[in-house]
C-alpha cells in the first residue's frame, strides 16, 4: 500500500481519490439513513419482552470497505473506492445489490444491508441482507472503463469471500444493469469457475442468456402494485383509513419515475387507477384528471425530461420544486426515488391516505411518526419493494438447478388441461380454446409466485398491525426480527 501511494503522488497522470462527507439525505435533522433505519428497529425491539439476542440481530457483521486501480481509456489511472456489507449470517447466502453512485458510502451500505435483512425475513427469502457498490457516477465512465472496474471488484470480492452461490450474492442496483451482473458472473466464472457447477448463481439480474429469469425488469415495481393492491382489498385496513376498496379510481401520485416508479404505475393504470403526478429529480408533471403513463414514459425516454410534456402541466427544477407535485390530494403516493425524500421540512405537506414506500428508506423516523398520528397508513419500504429481491430468488433457484423455471412440467401440464378440455366441451369443444390451454410460462410462474408472496405477507402484517393496533411498519420489523430471533434460539450464535 505504501508502495502504491509514492507511485499516486510521483506520477502526475494518477487522480487521488478523495472521500466524501457523511452524507445526510434530508435537508434538516431526520439523521441519516442508518440512523433512521436502525431506530425503526429500535422500536420494534422495545416491543418484544424477551430482549434475547437482539443486539447481536441489530447490528451488521461484515463491513469492507477497499481500493482498487483502474487504467482509464486516456492512460491515466484511477483510485476507485468500494464497499461490501454482510448484515446477517443466519441463513446464508446473503443477498444485496451493488450500487454504483459517487456519493455512496459506508454507512448507506449499512443502512440498506440492515433494511434488507428484514426485507428477506419478513417475506420469508432464506438470504440474509447484504449491499455493496463503487463509489463512481456509471455515466462518466466507458463501456470499457465500466467493463474493466466490474471485473477488478469482482476479483477483489471473491478475494474476501463476498461473492458466491453460497456466501454473498450480488444484483443489481442503482446505477448498474444486467450487463454489470453479466460481467460480474463472467468474472467469476473464468477465474474461480473450474469445478464449480453454481457459479451462475453467483449474482443475479442477469440477462436471460446468461443464466437470467424472464420477469425480472419489472418484478420491484410488479410487487408494488401486488401490495397496494392487497391492502385496497382488505376491508378492515380501508375502513381504517377510510378509503373505498379497490384500486379503480384511486389516484396517485409518483416521486421518481425511474424503473420501479414506471412499472408501479404501469399496473396500477392498467388495473383502473389514475395516474396525477410525477416528481423527477430536474423536473415534474402535474395533471388532476389523469396523466397517460405509457405516453409520459416514452416522452421522458426520449427527452430525458417531463417538462414539456404535453398531456400535462409541467415545470423543471429550475422555474420550480419538483417535490412540489408530491404536496397535492392524492389517494397514493409512492416515493420511488431516494432515501429521507418524506422528511420534517415536508411531512405536513402530504396530502395522501397511503404513502407506499417504493423507495427504501424514503420516510424519515419524524415524518413517519407524525404521518402515522394524522391517521396516513404508511405501507413500509421493507415489505412493499421486496418484489426485486424475491425475484432474484427465483434466478437464483434456477442457476442452482440449471434449468428454466417450468421446462419440465410444461408439456405435460398443456397436455392435461387440453385431455380435461376435451372431456368436459364434448360436442362444444373449440380450437381456439384449446389454443389458450398452455403450460405455465417462466414469467407466468415468477408472477404467480410474486403475487402469492407479496399478498400473504400484507395480509399477515395487516393483521398483525390491526389486531396489535400498531403501524404496518412496527408489526413488518416485529415479524421480521421474531423469525431471526427464532433461528438462534433454535442454533444458537454460530462460531
Amino acid at each position: 500500500m505504501k508502495a502504491l501511494k509514492r507511485t499516486i503522488l510521483m506520477n502526475p497522470n494518477i487522480k487521488n481519490l478523495s472521500r466524501s462527507p457523511k452524507k445526510n439525505f434530508s435537508t434538516s435533522n431526520d439523521g441519516s439513513f442508518l440512523d433512521n433505519t436502525q431506530k425503526y428497529y429500535d422500536q420494534a425491539a422495545a416491543s418484544f419482552k424477551d430482549k434475547k439476542y437482539l443486539d447481536i440481530i441489530k447490528e451488521p457483521r461484515v463491513s469492507i470497505e477497499f481500493t482498487f486501480p483502474v487504467e482509464r481509456d486516456n492512460g491515466t489511472i484511477e483510485l476507485i473506492r468500494a464497499y461490501r456489507v454482510q448484515h446477517s449470517h443466519h441463513v446464508l447466502p446473503t443477498k444485496g445489490g451493488t450500487r454504483y453512485a459517487d456519493n455512496i458510502d459506508l454507512e448507506e451500505c449499512q443502512a440498506l444491508a440492515t433494511l434488507m435483512t428484514f426485507k428477506l425475513s419478513v417475506h420469508k427469502v432464506p438470504f440474509g441482507g447484504a449491499k455493496g457498490g463503487i463509489k463512481i457516477n456509471p455515466k462518466n465512465y466507458s463501456s470499457g472503463e465500466l467493463l474493466r472496474i466490474t471485473r477488478r471488484y469482482t476479483i477483489e470480492m471473491v478475494k474476501r469471500n463476498t461473492i458466491g452461490a453460497g456466501l454473498d450474492v450480488p444484483g443489481p442496483d442503482l446505477g448498474t444493469d444486467s450487463r454489470i451482473m453479466n460481467i460480474m458472473k463472467d468474472t467469476v466464472q473464468t477465474f474461480y469457475g473450474k469445478g464449480d457447477l453454481f457459479t451462475s448463481a453467483c449474482c443475479t439480474g442477469k440477462t436471460l442468456s446468461q443464466g437470467g429469469i424472464d420477469g425480472r425488469v419489472e418484478s420491484t415495481g410488479l410487487g408494488v402494485f401486488y401490495g397496494i393492491r392487497e391492502c385496497l382489498n382488505h376491508a378492515a385496513f380501508c375502513k381504517k383509513i377510510g378509503i373505498e376498496r379497490g384500486i379503480k379510481g384511486k389516484k396517485f401520485i409518483v416521486q421518481g419515475f425511474g424503473n420501479v416508479g414506471y412499472y408501479s404505475s404501469k399496473f396500477l393504470s392498467e388495473s383502473g387507477a389514475i395516474l396525477t403526478g410525477v416528481s423527477e429529480y430536474n423536473s415534474s408533471c402535474y395533471n388532476e384528471n389523469g396523466i397517460n403513463t405509457e405516453d409520459l414514459f416514452e416522452y421522458k425516454k426520449k427527452h430525458g425530461t417531463v417538462k414539456g410534456f404535453p398531456g400535462a402541466t409541467s415545470w423543471s427544477n429550475d422555474e420550480k420544486n419538483p417535490f412540489e407535485v408530491m404536496f397535492n390530494k392524492c389517494d397514493i403516493l409512492i416515493p420511488a426515488a431516494t432515501e429521507n425524500s418524506i422528511n420534517v421540512d415536508n411531512m405536513k405537506k402530504i396530502n395522501a391516505k397511503i404513502v407506499a414506500e417504493a423507495a427504501n428508506g424514503p420516510t424519515s423516523v419524524a415524518a413517519d411518526t407524525y404521518l402515522t398520528k394524522q391517521g396516513v397508513a404508511i405501507l413500509p419500504d421493507l415489505v412493499l419493494n421486496a418484489g426485486g429481491v424475491t425475484v432474484s430468488y427465483f434466478e437464483w433457484l434456477k442457476n442452482i438447478e440449471h434449468r428454466e423455471l417450468g421446462l419440465i412440467e410444461k408439456k405435460w401440464d398443456t397436455n392435461m388441461q387440453l385431455h380435461l378440455y376435451k372431456i368436459s366441451a364434448g360436442d362444444k369443444f373449440d380450437p381456439n380454446v384449446a389454443k389458450l390451454l398452455a403450460g405455465a410460462s417462466e414469467k407466468n410462474l415468477v408472477y404467480s409466485g410474486l403475487e402469492q408472496i407479496m399478498s400473504h405477507t400484507l395480509k399477515s402484517v395487516i393483521n398483525e398491525s390491526i389486531e396489535s393496533d400498531i403501524s404496518l411498519r412496527l408489526a413488518a420489523y416485529r415479524r421480521a426480527i421474531s423469525k431471526i430471533q427464532q433461528v438462534y434460539y433454535e442454533v444458537g450464535v454460530s462460531i
